[in-house]
């Protein structure tokens, strides 16, 4: 994971504070799945909404039934049976998962494809659900986890950052304040819920394995490329290899005299059906929001009134309500350092100006103004970004209409990276090993960088190894 940036600059702190406004004001908190508006509780807390809103949710209904009933069955197995928790699966390629206050869990489904078993899995959820039963977050002393959430989102939506970059910072964050105590604290906790409810929990070792062969791999490849050297900085990052003191914690729980022991609660194939076709990698999808307009050459977008329809042409994009008498015209021009938009809005300007105001959004600047002439009012605006964008908004009664336009204006940002995201996915595909295949060949179809290794790392088999004819492994297609 890549070190947080020092991003909270004074126009991000404005942000920030914008976030935080529009957020206690929001009416009806609903995110975006796949182009599917889906609605959030009105309990749910903001720090979870913008988490999901920024990141976005990775978009399989069964998969998400599936890790949520073994996280339910583990928080039953826990010292918090009756506290209600959540599990998401969010759409980052990131190899990391980690937890909020109030019980929010967050698994990255690319941590997903390095996994071989649901034991794994559950190791996995059990130590997050650890760090929330023994109150890591509130005993840490450590900047609050909502100022993270927001800072994040203001780094996505300035445009300064990649969204996969933002999401290893929020999973940084929150893990880098636990130390090595606490996370020992939640693998203890963790092997004792995996006992309860009838997994092995060796299994937190072999999680530990798979993410130190990742930690390998990136040295590696810092190395090879004369860059610093690498470091994996997700979960279990301050675990070594052999940790006698994880060895410990896991053989206490392993001998819990218990006197219903439950059997193993996997299903025979359960874990690999639910992996297969897992999103490998960026992911293609856009995750683009009804009534919402995005020109991915020039990075931006803005949302515009139920019922209205945009049309893109050679010298503007016009925004046109369904009755045809409203409209927001845009075009664009070279933005000049040495005129500010307020004043390249007053030489534009066709008539007089009244009710003119700066803008600051989403880490952008510009001006807005009513410009009257001839007994007609017209709503202008500018926002500078990469170009000047002027926004002409028209309408028979301007006083009735202007909130319609106005929601076109406030809401032209620049894209977040999911958005702009385009091509075909890679996705994981078991394959039963052929008689004289090697990781080597096997590797030669997934046309990604350094195939061979990452079809090891996948498949537990880095830095050396070979598979056995007839085993099951992932590809990459």
């Amino acid at each position: 994971m890549v070190t947080p940036k020092k991003f909270l600059s004074c126009r991000v702190t404005a942000i920030l504070i914008l976030l935080m406004s529009l957020s206690s004001h929001a009416a009806s908190p609903t995110v975006t799945v796949g182009g599917r508006q889906v609605d959030l509780p009105d309990d749910t807390p903001e720090e979870h909404r913008e988490m999901i809103e920024a990141i976005g949710i990775y978009d399989d209904p069964e998969l998400a039934a599936y890790i949520n009933r073994i996280g339910q069955e583990l928080v039953a197995n826990s010292s918090m049976p009756d506290t209600p928790f959540s599990f998401t699966v969010l759409d980052s390629p990131d190899i990391n998962a980690f937890a909020l206050p109030g019980g929010y869990i967050y698994i990255n489904r690319g941590l997903l494809a390095y996994l071989e078993t649901e034991a794994e899995l559950a190791g996995v959820i059990a130590h997050e659900i650890g760090h929330i039963t023994e109150r890591h977050h509130s005993r840490r002393k450590t900047q609050s986890t909502t100022s993270t959430i927001l800072a994040t989102t203001a780094y996505i939506l300035t445009g300064s950052g990649d969204i996969y970059d933002a999401a290893r910072m929020v999973g940084a964050e929150v893990i880098s304040g636990f130390g090595r105590d606490m996370e020992l604290e939640a693998d203890a906790a963790g092997a004792e819920f995996m006992h309860k409810s009838g997994y092995e929990a060796d299994a937190l070792l072999s999680v530990i394995g798979v993410l130190k062969d990742q930690e390998m791999y990136r040295r590696v490849q810092a190395k090879s490329s004369g860059k610093p050297t690498g470091t994996y900085h997700g979960l279990y990052a301050s675990h070594p290899r052999n940790d006698l003191r994880l060895q410990t914690v896991i053989k206490t729980a392993n001998s819990l005299d218990l006197d219903n022991q439950p059997e193993d609660p996997e299903l025979p194939g359960a874990f690999r059906s639910q992996v297969e076709g897992l999103v490998f990698g960026a992911s293609a999808q856009a995750q683009a929001e009804p009534n919402r307009f995005y020109h991915n050459k020039l990075d931006f977008s803005f949302r515009y009134p139920e019922g209205w329809t945009v049309q893109q042409g050679s010298r503007s994009i016009v925004a046109t309500s369904a009755d045809g008498t409203e409209k927001v015209t845009l075009s664009l021009s070279k933005v000049d350092p040495a005129v500010t938009p307020s004043d390249f809005l007053t030489s534009q300007a066709s008539g007089e100006l009244s009710n003119q105001a700066e803008l600051d959004q989403f880490g952008l600047e510009g001006s807005t103004a009513i410009a009257s002439g001839s007994g007609i009012s017209k709503r202008l605006a500018v926002i500078d970004h990469r170009y000047r964008f002027l926004f002409t908004g028209e309408a028979p009664d301007l006083a009735t209409a202007d909130a319609r336009l106005m929601t076109i204006i406030e809401s032209f940002r620049p894209l977040v990276a999911r958005e702009k995201v385009k091509g075909e996915s890679r996705t994981l595909r078991y394959v039963q090993v052929p008689r004289g295949a090697t990781m080597n060949s096997l590797s030669s179809s997934a046309r990604i960088p350094d195939a061979e290794d990452q079809l090891r790392l996948i498949n537990g088999y880095y830095p050396s190894g070979e598979p056995r004819i007839g085993d099951w492994i992932k590809t990459i297609q």
